[in-house]
């Protein structure tokens, strides 16, 4: 049973050692140690753990009985050698029990801790990509509030470039209007010019025809 008492402290010792720095092997640890704390996993462990815990204390309880013997059959309180092997038989089983039963627990607080930290870690990790999404909502928004503005302020340029339009093809309609008019009016002048000129050109005849037979 000593064989076995040290056997399973140097593994748990080596365990602990393993789980305390980041190697490959130590994820391989864990993953082992997840799997052994579910389904029937946990219930085996408290069985073995407590079957421990009762022959420890039956240990000390032997311990015990043999020192009371001792003193009880010699006076001067020491043991007989057969009490003595005895004795620190026990003693080194305890011992062994005992370290055990904490190195196991040191097992699993250590394994319990590293789990919570990868748990927190991907929290913490999730909550940054949360984040960096609400800020990227945020500096979208803003840049659609940018965007919005700047077309409210494109549109009220159109109407306004859309009514100075609607004025200036008012202005040119006017002027259009005015040079029909000032064309028509024009012709009206060339057409009253032509004649005058016809006039004058049938005065000129009627004078040359009366200064001809005056000469005659």
């Amino acid at each position: 049973m000593i064989q076995l008492l040290f056997l399973v402290v140097f593994m748990e010792a080596a365990m602990i050692v393993v789980l305390l720095f980041k190697t490959p092997l130590r994820k391989l640890v864990i993953m082992g140690l997840d799997r052994l704390k579910r389904g029937r996993g946990p219930l085996m462990v408290k069985s073995v753990a407590g079957t421990i815990f009762v022959v420890l204390f039956s240990t000390v309880y032997t311990m015990l009985q043999i020192q009371k013997r001792g003193i009880e059959d010699a006076a001067g309180g020491s043991l007989n050698p057969t009490d003595q092997v005895l004795m620190a038989k026990h003693l080194l089983e305890s011992t062994l029990m005992g370290a055990v039963l904490f190195l196991a627990l040191m097992v699993d607080r250590l394994h319990h801790y590293i789990r919570e930290l990868r748990l927190r870690r991907k929290g913490m990790e999730a909550a940054k990509k949360q984040a960096r999404a609400e800020e990227a909502k945020v500096l979208n928004s803003e840049e659609n509030k940018a965007i919005e503005e700047e077309a409210a302020r494109l549109r009220k340029e159109v109407h306004q470039l859309e009514s100075e339009l609607r004025s200036k093809t008012e202005d040119v309609d006017v002027a259009e209007a005015n040079v029909s008019a000032l064309r028509k009016q024009s012709e009206g002048f060339l057409l009253e010019y032509g004649r005058l000129l016809e006039e004058n050109q049938e005065l000129r005849s009627q004078l040359q025809s009366v200064n001809g037979r005056l000469s005659r």
